[in-house]
């Protein structure tokens, strides 16, 4: 264990956090990482949860954690101000190239159809990382867990998926937990599209903040949340305004 949070808003007992032993990098070979972690034994884990995105953590199964590496710096989190988001061209352009896509909202319930898509995403994009095999068993404990409010964006085109955004309901805000898609249709940016079609399901419900995760400066994976502004990140006490082009707060 190695620090405690403040107390909730039930004036409740603080909520303990735990140092993970270092493992290896999920993002660059060979570095170590380690994470800071909520209690998952928690049971108050789910009204926590909404402070601990605005404290820069992230969701992974029921898992709550945050990169604390001793020697890096890459992770920064990230999360775009709803209200002030304006798409660029090439995101405008992105629309209009899948004006035909649908979006729908609906429970994170698997079904063989997800499984199948997320099955083909991961044989493509992670061959080799140890995710290519996830079953219905992994899908569940990875994307959806126990205890959180998440729902799946599905983007559809005359009824074929296209792309499942996984997406957690926080208090003001949405956190986008995993976005997976028909490989074939890569060319169309379906990532891109999810995560404009998430913006605009945040702004229909008047939520101040669509959290991204985390942003890695030059990783071929990870920087492409640098396209989305303005963009904001936090600084280790509050979010500021950031300019990924220079790594730096504006």
């Amino acid at each position: 264990m190695l620090r405690r949070m403040g107390t909730d808003a039930h004036g409740e007992d603080e909520l303990r956090l735990f140092h993970t032993g270092e493992h290896a990098c999920g993002y660059w070979p060979g570095r170590v990482a380690r994470d800071l972690v909520l209690d998952p034994r928690d049971p108050r884990l789910p009204r926590w949860y909404p402070l601990a995105l605005a404290w820069g953590f992230r969701r992974s199964g029921d898992i709550v954690y945050r990169p604390h590496c001793a020697a890096c710096r890459a992770c920064v989190p990230v999360r775009i101000p709803v209200a002030r988001f304006v798409p660029n061209r090439t995101q405008r352009r992105c629309l209009q190239r899948n004006a035909a896509v649908e979006s729908r909202v609906c429970p994170a319930v698997r079904s063989d159809e997800h499984l199948a898509l997320y099955r083909r995403y991961l044989q493509s994009r992670h061959p080799g990382g140890g995710m290519e095999n996830h079953g219905a068993v992994e899908f569940d404990q990875f994307l959806i867990g126990s205890w959180s409010e998440v729902r799946f964006l599905e983007l559809r085109e005359r009824g074929r998926l296209l792309a499942v955004a996984v997406t957690d309901l926080a208090d003001g805000a949405l956190s986008a937990v995993y976005t997976f898609y028909e490989p074939a249709e890569a060319h169309r940016s379906p990532g891109t599209l999810a995560i404009l079609h998430q913006l605009q399901w945040a702004r229909r419900e008047q939520r101040a903040h669509l959290y991204l995760g985390y942003w890695i400066g030059a990783h071929p994976k990870m920087d492409y949340k640098r396209r989305f502004r303005p963009l904001e990140a936090f600084d280790g006490r509050g979010w500021r305004d950031f300019d990924p082009d220079r790594g730096a707060f504006a």
